[in-house]
């Protein structure tokens, strides 16, 4: 190690010291020969030029090794305080230790009853969760192995740092003088005491490591194994589904593990896959306690605002939804949204049926048939057995004395309700058809148990009553849904009535195709999942979607383009929502008093809705940044030949948003048209006119035009009017009389109050102009027309009159010669 040359240099350090002392012994007494032959003036100055070039040069050298040294040093040093640091923080060896123990206790229990204690036959139940299991305790070995690998880069980092700045060559450019050479050396040795000890605590914890690392791929090694040996299992029984793997269940008992050991471990794997999957899902699961509680919120308000109207029906007939809001929430984010969840294990999906379940219970109890209800409880119920039922690992014969049990309950049940079930009082009528096919199941199920194919009548068993509950419970999603849709759409005044693209007219009563498509292909992804020949149909399809593709140096995946679609989908939809919801009004205030939301605010919000939109599915898609330079020098072109209007608009909307020389609601009128300001959008503004017209204007032009903004001015408005009088009428009683009337009128400001000042002597009369600020400038009108006739009703009454424009005409006729 060239750490070893700083040590050597420390052993030497007695030789040079007497060396240099030798060097200081006065040199006077030795003699020089003289010259034979004087030396001209050139000859000697050109001998001094070459020896103060030659001494200049040894000083410039020694000066650079001595700065080389300093740093040499300084890093040394650096590097030394670095490692020391690592070495304490950077390496938990009893943690992974631990870490390791952990994993193999999990893989023991995991193993039992697949690798050990099997029994008669292997179960697709037990191979599931077992290789779900092992799976995540890959997943962990394999991220501390990385850990272990990242950590030993490091320490061979640091050696190799310290070995470098150790064999600089400027470390062994000593100085030519004794007393810079003895404090140099000092140095040296300094630094090699400092790095020894650092340097032995490196290669002690690469070892430590190196052993670690041996264990984790040992570990590694073992699991990748089991999960190849699992997954030939699994390859081999959805190739042989329909083997016999037991006697008949009324022949010779045979050799069962005992059933309470396979309730004990069944629950243990229950909870480890439950636990695992927790752990590395827990940023879904609050997603989705986020989204119930967005909708329960969105619910609430939408019944308190049908409460606030009176709206509510007793019998809540197409107003279901907003009967138990968190109810109502819960049952549509766990039925939707379960599907975020990838590959969940059984019992988190037990666990969100069970949920949706009880709350569809509660909310349509006294809604629907008391027969119905009867016959959706009573299926609750066996749903509930069998999947109990299906948490079960392995084969008994008590376990399957219990399916044929439960699946024959079934088959009756079925039966006497398609024969003598009330159709006419069902609610949806398609669940008729999941209950038939439930009872084909069931049937085939207690045939296939009765004949020994236990793992075929286990997945006929639990699909059947899956199929029925799972089907209900969509069907009454979506009708939920769009009763809520239906409900906020007869609340909320839209601007656009296709929101989220649906027919409302048809919203509460028939959903739409689109939503039981996706209903069909939900049940499907659930009822298939039972099935061990699911992942094999399914795993040509995933490859399809996740297999790498090449377009020049692009690579993309059909689920990157997916993924980049939905996401813009999502922020298009997102932003219409916002729009929608925060521009309209549903209520009316009090005092005539209107709430406007955030005005023009909100085209910043959509255009930040876009933005973060349009950046997340780029970094989705994983998009080269070269790719969108060359979309935006094209754009560039674009903009520069034909877009120009298109860009003016889109930058006048951006500077309405952030200067609001107009906000959402403001009265306003734009070259003499006049109107409330209905929305700002991207490029254009919608401006709804007195006359009921909606007035699309673009924002270059609203920016450019004269801009009249009443409501920046508090919305009040000056009113004039004029009014004549007869000449010989006393003024003074007539100003009295006007401010009489003008102080009556409730709907005219204070403050400034109204004026009354006289105008001209006009041909037939005294002009008098009244001036007036009515507090809303949507009185102006109405208040004008009433004070016209309170002003002749109190002229009437006061006796001074309007004169009519009189003109005297006077004829001449010639006179007669």
């Amino acid at each position: 190690m060239k750490i070893k040359k700083l040590l050597l240099l420390f052993f030497m350090l007695p030789f040079v010291l007497n060396m240099a002392r030798a060097q200081n012994k006065d040199s006077v007494n030795i003699l020089k020969p003289a010259d034979s032959l004087k030396r001209s003036f050139v000859e000697r100055m050109q001998d001094f030029a070459k020896s103060s070039a030659k001494k200049s040069k040894a000083e410039l050298a020694a000066d650079k090794a001595t700065i080389d040294q300093i740093r040499i040093f300084e890093q040394a040093r650096k590097a030394i305080q670095k490692a020391k640091n690592y070495l304490n923080n950077g390496l938990d060896t009893p943690g992974i230790k631990t870490q390791l123990r952990e994993i193999d206790d999990d893989f023991a229990r995991a193993s039992d009853g697949v690798f050990i204690n099997k029994g008669t036959s292997q179960t697709f139940r037990n191979l599931t969760a077992t290789s779900k299991i092992l799976t995540e305790l890959l997943n962990k070995a394999s991220a501390r192995k990385l850990s272990l690998d990242a950590s030993q880069q490091q320490l061979n980092n640091f050696r190799y740092q310290l070995d470098s700045l150790s064999s600089e060559p400027a470390l062994f450019k000593f100085p030519q003088d004794s007393v810079s050479l003895m404090k140099y050396l000092q140095k040296v040795v300094l630094v090699a005491k400092e790095i020894k000890p650092v340097d032995s605590m490196l290669k002690i914890a690469n070892a430590n490591i190196q052993n670690l690392l041996a264990q984790v791929n040992v570990t590694v090694f073992k699991l990748q194994n089991h999960l190849e040996e699992i997954a030939a299992y699994q390859e081999e029984m959805a190739g042989n589904s329909f083997k016999r793997e037991f006697g008949n269940i009324l022949g010779p008992e045979g050799h069962y593990r005992p059933f309470g050991e396979i309730l004990t471990h069944s629950w243990v794997k229950g909870v480890m896959t439950l636990g695992f999957y927790a752990e590395n899902n827990y940023g879904k699961l609050l997603t989705l306690m986020l989204l119930v509680f967005l909708s329960c919120t969105y619910l609430k308000s939408l019944k308190s605002i049908y409460i606030e109207s009176n709206l509510l029906r007793p019998d809540m007939d197409g107003q279901l939804v907003i009967r138990y809001p968190f109810l109502s929430a819960l049952l549509i984010v766990t039925s939707i949204f379960q599907f975020i969840f990838r590959s969940p294990p059984f019992i988190l999906n037990v666990i969100f049926w069970i949920t949706s379940c009880l709350s569809l219970s509660i909310i349509f109890r006294k809604f629907i048939n008391k027969y119905w209800m009867n016959v959706w409880i009573t299926m609750v119920i066996l749903f509930m057995l069998a999947a109990v039922d299906n948490l079960v690992l392995q084969a008994s014969r008590t376990e399957r004395w219990q399916i044929l049990i439960i699946s024959c309950a079934g088959v009756i049940f079925g039966l006497f309700t398609l024969l003598r079930g009330k159709r006419d009082t069902l609610r949806e009528k398609w669940i008729v058809y999941s209950i038939g096919f439930m009872v084909v199941l069931e049937a085939f199920s207690m045939l296939a148990n009765i004949l020994g194919r236990y793992n075929l009548a286990k997945t006929l068993f639990i699909s059947g009553y899956l199929n029925v509950v799972v089907a209900i419970l969509f069907l009454w999603t979506v009708r939920l849904i769009n009763e809520g849709l239906f409900l906020a759409f007869n609340i909320y005044s839209g601007q656009d009535k296709k929101l989220f693209y649906l027919n409302f007219s048809k919203v509460g009563k028939r959903a739409p195709l689109l939503f039981y498509g996706l209903l069909v292909a939900g049940w499907l992804v659930l009822f298939g999942r039972n099935f061990p020949a699911y992942n094999y149909f399914s795993k040509p399809l995933k490859e399809f979607f996740s297999n790498d593709r090449t377009i020049g140096d692009y690579t993309f995946s059909i689920n990157t383009v997916l993924l980049f679609i939905v996401i813009i989908v999502i922020s298009l939809i997102v932003s219409k929502v916002v729009s929608f919801f925060a521009t309209d009004k549903h209520l009316e205030h009090k005092d005539d008093q209107k709430s406007y939301g955030i005005g023009s605010w909100l085209l910043l919000v959509r255009i930040a809705i876009l933005a973060v939109g349009l950046f997340l599915a780029i970094a989705a898609a994983g998009i080269p940044v070269d790719r969108i330079t060359i979309i935006l020098g094209a754009l560039g072109v674009g903009i520069g030949f034909g877009l120009q209007t298109l860009v003016n608009n889109l930058v006048s909307g951006l500077i309405i948003a952030f200067e609001k020389p107009v906000n959402v609601g403001d009265i306003v009128d734009v070259d003499g048209q006049g109107g409330t300001m209905k929305s700002i959008g991207f490029r254009s503004s919608v401006i709804s006119t007195w006359d009921g017209a909606d007035v699309v204007m673009p924002n270059g032009d609203l920016l450019n035009a004269h801009l009249i903004n009443w409501s920046l001015g508090g919305n009040r408005k000056r009113v004039s009017i004029i009014v004549g009088v007869a000449y010989q009428t006393d003024l003074e009683k007539t100003r009295k009389v006007l401010m009489q009337v003008l102080g009556d009128e409730e709907r005219i400001a204070k403050n400034p109050g109204p004026l009354v000042q006289f105008e001209q002597f006009a041909s037939s009369a005294i002009d008098i102009r009244i001036y007036f600020w009515t507090k809303h400038i949507g009185q102006a009108n109405s208040t004008k027309s009433d004070l016209i006739v309170a002003i002749n009703e109190a002229f009437k009454a006061n006796d001074i009159s309007i004169p009519f424009q009189q003109q005297e005409i006077t004829v001449r006729y010639p006179k007669e010669e």
